[in-house]
């Protein structure tokens, strides 16, 4: 399984199993519509690619894996792997997670038609808000927690619980209330899961409009 899992990984990696290399395959299996190995050997190597042309790619895959890859595994060192698990452990995951709370308040400026202004690092401590609209110098703050598939929203709720007095500070302070929102990938689209929070959020503005 090892072999296999090098072999398939560096056909893929230099695209010796593209179809300016081995030709058109699913196309030609379908024409010709075998009905054992043996006719669909004869089949191909007749009509789609010589037996010596697979060859010469076999013999070039292997020339990629015992010299360039060999090469590169042995310039790799230990540093190297422990700076890579913490890259993507701890950036990746980051710069992910950054960009979809962009991806959603992004949305939300576009729908209300509104500036949304990250929190400074202190309200953010102080009360658990990750962004908040200024209407007239009275603030609302926004929260926002990506959610997978539903499996995450005990938890966020939980967390609701905990973080209700800090959002109570809030209003108290910047005259405005704390809103959830939800962000989930729909049809491989990150959207805000909860829509009906938008028209809260409109209604609030309002309100505060009128102070």
């Amino acid at each position: 399984m090892a072999k296999e899992w090098i072999l398939n990984s560096a056909m893929n990696r230099f695209q010796l199993n593209f179809k300016r290399n081995v030709g058109a395959t699913s196309e030609a299996i379908r024409k010709c519509s075998p009905k054992t190995l043996e006719e669909w050997r004869t089949y191909y190597y007749t009509n789609v690619k010589s037996e010596q042309h697979i060859e010469e790619l076999g013999k070039k895959l292997y020339v990629k894996i015992t010299e360039v890859i060999q090469a590169e595994v042995a310039s790799v060192t230990e540093q190297d792997c422990i700076d890579y698990m913490k890259q993507l452990v701890i950036k990746r995951t980051y710069d992910g997670y950054t960009t979809e709370i962009q991806t959603i308040y992004g949305q939300l400026q576009a729908i209300l038609n509104i500036t949304i202004e990250p929190t400074p690092d202190e309200w953010d401590r102080l009360f658990n808000v990750d962004f908040f609209i200024n209407v007239n110098d009275k603030y609302l703050g926004l929260q926002i927690k990506p959610v997978n598939q539903g499996l995450q929203l005990p938890e966020i709720f939980k967390e609701y619980g905990l973080q209700q007095e800090t959002h109570k500070k809030f209003t108290e302070v910047f005259g405005g209330k704390v809103f959830y929102l939800f962000s989930q990938k729909i049809n491989g689209k990150k959207e805000i899961a909860n829509k009906e929070v938008i028209d809260e959020i409109a209604k609030e503005i309002e309100r505060l409009k009128q102070l």
